[in-house]
């Protein structure tokens, strides 16, 4: 009979991956306690609309600046401990705004430096992260590798993580900041259980001083992997694909509180449920995944998932009912699940080894890129034209896109997998 640790991590991904799935496991409740309880915090300092905009921004804004030099970093040196040195940072940085918190000399300023500083550790921390999982399962085993980190993604992050900050928020403002902390040293101890990870393979350094340090410049690494992303047509299509539609979904999600609480009539415990109906439906997207990849093509489902997209914009443009509403944004958490999964594990395929931190790098900076675009616009969209006006512009852009895509998600999809040694793992 098979074990219920066995259906969770499969032997056949080996023992490292476990120890990878644990901590990433770990980090998320941390990540998920703060994603309540640093608003919360924000919003007890201030008032301003500004600083509590400021407060999200900045989550996405150390990407922006940093995320390609993340990813040069992380095909540079060990990925192993560079995961464990910057979980390791982001433990002392979220310890510091404790010792604030329970001295009382916490005030706004502080908790949105830690906030910028926590948001750039974090960038080195996933990024090399990803990179891990190709050096570790087979690439027939992307695919489920990927999926078990998604789900602890979304059990952790998404549906345990949030109540349990507010609630600890409530008991005392340092608590659920303290409970991270643990965390994410949980979770340096874990990774530090996998075996070493041999630092990629890189190509000769050029003459004088490069050469006799064995390395070129960083920003010379992060051309190397803007050039490589640039000219393999399907990692360059796809990454074009994911900053496109992040546009267009991100644009109504911006003003997704007040399309809740002012058009639909939710109220604040409404907005919440969305956010958590979104969770349950990528969790139950989980247990399909494995029968969707034996049986269904990935161009079929990268389809399908784009084209929900689409009608998930129009009947949110559309519907003026809050269960309607529920029922459509579990629906969007299941097909955004198998998408997320589906695209990490093509990409992943496709790059080499060395390279995967920076052409990783190269996609979240286009994820995260879309995202302050298309909120900007939606913002700007609904403030002249309406709260459903976002919904509208999204349907339109997405599926104009997918009609510009359609044929080459059949190439991205049937693209050969790159050629490196298969890791050996170990039961």
């Amino acid at each position: 009979m098979t074990s219920l640790g066995d259906l969770i991590a499969p032997r056949r991904l080996g023992r490292d991956f476990r120890w990878l799935m644990s901590s990433s496991w770990t980090s998320n409740v941390g990540d998920g306690i703060a994603l309540a309880a640093a608003p919360l915090l924000i919003a007890s300092m201030t008032s301003s609309p500004i600083l509590v905009a400021s407060g999200a921004m900045l989550q996405f804004l150390p990407w922006l600046l940093f995320g390609l030099y993340a990813g040069a970093i992380a095909d540079r040196f060990d990925r192993r401990m560079l995961v464990m040195v910057a979980n390791g940072v982001r433990a002392v940085i979220v310890l510091g705004l404790v010792v604030f918190l329970i001295t009382g000399t916490a005030n706004i300023w502080i908790v949105l430096t830690v906030s910028f500083l926590y948001g750039t550790a974090e960038v080195l921390a996933d990024t090399t992260t990803s990179t891990l999982l190709p050096s570790m399962v087979k690439a027939a085993d992307l695919g489920t590798g990927n999926a078990r980190l998604q789900a602890g993604f979304l059990v952790a992050n998404q549906l345990a993580g949030p109540p349990l900050g507010a609630f600890l928020f409530a008991i005392g403002s340092f608590w659920p900041f303290l409970l991270q902390v643990l965390c994410v040293s949980v979770a340096v101890l874990l990774i530090s259980r996998i075996a070493r990870q041999p630092v990629p393979a890189r190509p000769a350094a050029g003459s004088g001083a490069e050469a006799d340090a064995g390395r070129t410049h960083i920003r010379h690494d992060i051309m190397e992997g803007l050039r490589w992303t640039w000219h393999n047509k399907p990692v360059r299509t796809l990454i074009i694909i994911i900053l496109t539609f992040n546009v267009t979904w991100a644009a109504p999600w911006g003003i997704l509180v007040l399309y809740a609480t002012e058009h639909l009539g939710m109220g604040p415990v409404g907005y919440g449920a969305l956010t958590t109906a979104s969770a349950l439906g990528g969790l139950v997207a989980t247990f399909c995944f494995g029968w969707l990849e034996r049986h269904v093509s990935f161009a079929t489902l990268m389809r399908v998932c784009l084209t929900l997209e689409v009608l998930m914009h129009l009947a949110f443009a559309l519907t003026t009912a809050g269960w309607v509403a529920l029922v459509i944004m579990f629906g969007f958490g299941a097909y955004a699940f198998v998408w997320g999964t589906i695209q990490s594990t093509v990409r992943q395929r496709l790059v080499p080894r060395e390279l995967q931190g920076r052409v990783g790098s190269v996609n979240m900076v286009g994820v995260f890129g879309g995202m302050v675009l298309g909120q900007a616009l939606g913002g700007v969209i609904a403030q002249i034209w309406g709260l459903t006006a976002p919904w509208w512009f999204a349907c339109v852009g997405a599926a104009v896109t997918l009609v510009l895509v359609w044929r080459s998600i059949g190439h991205i999809a049937a693209a050969p997998p790159v050629v490196d040694a298969e890791p050996a793992t170990e039961a």
